[in-house]
């Protein structure tokens, strides 16, 4: 029995009744919460190690609830190009050339990316190698939820990737069956379905089948653009929600990702239906092209969180920067100041992240019994103070800067900005030669509207 003793910080626990302790202390024995706020310290073992964070923040870590672990060496090969273009002329090609430690290497380099800011959970929307996937959370110490991507059908799709509607759902059952609850119950392995592009109904249902009997989730992208809507109603007669309301798909254990073409219809559906959120506001800015209804879902009740996407279509894993974007995106759409405010943020990245992740019994607040996951803030930046409003000041002023230390499970993954998990140079230098070789591989050649001279 090992503990960790916490102490003099300002703490936000994200607990039902919100409270924040302006000198407060935690005590994680082993990889659990046994106290946090103020407790008689006599429950602290003579042993434990004690960490005194004056000064500093420390609350529940965040939780990114979309991320594409396979896409972190692509980062840059899709700028300024439309989704179709992204999707099919880059990222496609890219993503079905890699083997087994390109895939390795991607997804330590993305897990190291969201430890630095925060994260101590995150949710992949479907690699290939999820095995790799796997290893990569093992090394880094970080939660997650993994899947593979499933498609068996749509224009475009490369070679390796075309697999029949069987084929999918058995990788599926091999996968949950092999790595759910490794690591120390830190993987969970999801079912992931692609886009209603890639996907047969067929496919859809039975997955849904799959998920309801192995009691996980379901990772979708849906409503993401304005030519998927329109492509189910030319395929089925209904846009992509009523289509998947019709099919008896969406549910509890559903997350829908991008949701940017959502009517006021299919947001009452997601509502009936306890439907999941993961809001990606910098890739619905730059890639996506538009804007979700998040107000409109918070106020109905929609358990909404924030996620980032891929390094393509973002182009950093940053979950405080996309926090802020979210903060400050709906306030303009509305022009109303007041809507999702910095109380509101702070729940969409931690509590409603970890009901996205069917998990709000374990993560998402700092509470007796709960997982020992958590983040330690330093607003001691010029950029930050001060702090008339540190609760603000984290929303609106901090930046994955500002992240000093990063534990997960009990364990410290970052301390005081060092990466503990693994030699970080090290990887670094095989992100920049690995990248390269991947680009190469799939005929990647980007050219500029500058004069670039050798």
């Amino acid at each position: 029995m090992t503990q960790l003793f916490i102490k003099n910080a300002y703490l936000i626990t994200m607990n039902e009744k919100r409270e924040v302790y302006e000198n407060g202390s935690i005590l994680i024995e082993d990889n659990k919460i046994k106290a946090v706020g103020h407790f008689d310290e006599s429950i602290v073992n003579n042993d434990a190690e004690t960490y005194d964070a004056k000064g500093k923040i420390l609350m529940p870590g965040f939780v990114n609830t979309h991320v594409h672990l396979s896409q972190q060496l692509g980062r840059g090969i899709a700028d300024d190009v439309d989704l179709l273009t992204w999707l099919r002329d880059r990222v496609w090609p890219y993503e079905s050339s890699f083997d087994y430690n390109d895939s390795l290497i991607s997804s330590t380099a993305c897990c190291i990316e969201l430890i630095r800011s925060g994260v101590t959970t995150f949710l992949e929307s479907g690699g290939q190698y999820v095995d790799a996937m796997v290893e990569a959370v093992d090394k880094t110490g970080i939660r997650a939820c993994l899947a593979k991507s499933v498609m068996d059908q749509g224009e475009g799709l490369p070679k390796a990737w075309q697999k029949t509607c069987e084929e999918e759902l058995n990788t599926q059952i091999d996968l949950f069956e092999k790595f759910n609850n490794m690591s120390n119950e830190r993987v969970k392995i999801w079912f992931a379905l692609r886009t209603i592009f890639n996907n047969s109904d067929e496919l859809i249902v039975k997955t849904k089948e799959l998920a309801d009997k192995y009691n996980t989730g379901i990772h979708m992208h849906i409503a993401e653009i304005a030519d998927e809507v329109d492509f189910a109603k030319q395929r089925q007669g209904l846009t992509t929600v009523e289509h998947l309301n019709k099919l008896g798909v969406l549910g509890s254990n559903l997350l829908a990702v991008h949701t940017v073409w959502l009517t006021t219809r299919e947001i009452d559906l997601f509502r009936l239906n306890n439907v999941k959120v993961s809001h990606n506001p910098a890739a619905a800015m730059k890639v996506v092209l538009g804007f979700a209804s998040i107000p409109e879902m918070l106020e109905k009740g929609i358990p909404v969180s924030i996620g980032t996407d891929g390094a393509p279509s973002n182009n950093r894993m940053d979950m405080m920067r996309d926090m802020y974007l979210t903060s400050l995106i709906h306030k303009g759409r509305t022009l109303n100041p007041t809507v999702v405010n910095a109380e509101r943020i702070l729940e969409m990245a931690t509590i409603n992240g970890a009901k996205c992740a069917l998990l709000d019994n374990e993560i998402g607040s700092l509470e007796v019994g709960k997982k020992a996951d958590m983040v330690i803030l330093n607003p001691n930046t010029v950029h930050c103070l001060p702090m008339h409003n540190p609760i603000g000041n984290i929303v609106y002023a901090m930046s994955s800067e500002n992240v000093d230390s990063t534990i997960c499970d009990g364990k410290w993954l970052m301390k005081e900005k060092e990466i503990l998990v693994l030699d970080e140079k090290e990887l670094l230098e095989k992100v920049v030669h690995q990248a390269e070789q991947i680009r190469n591989k799939a005929n990647i050649n980007l050219t500029s509207n500058f004069t670039i001279i050798k």
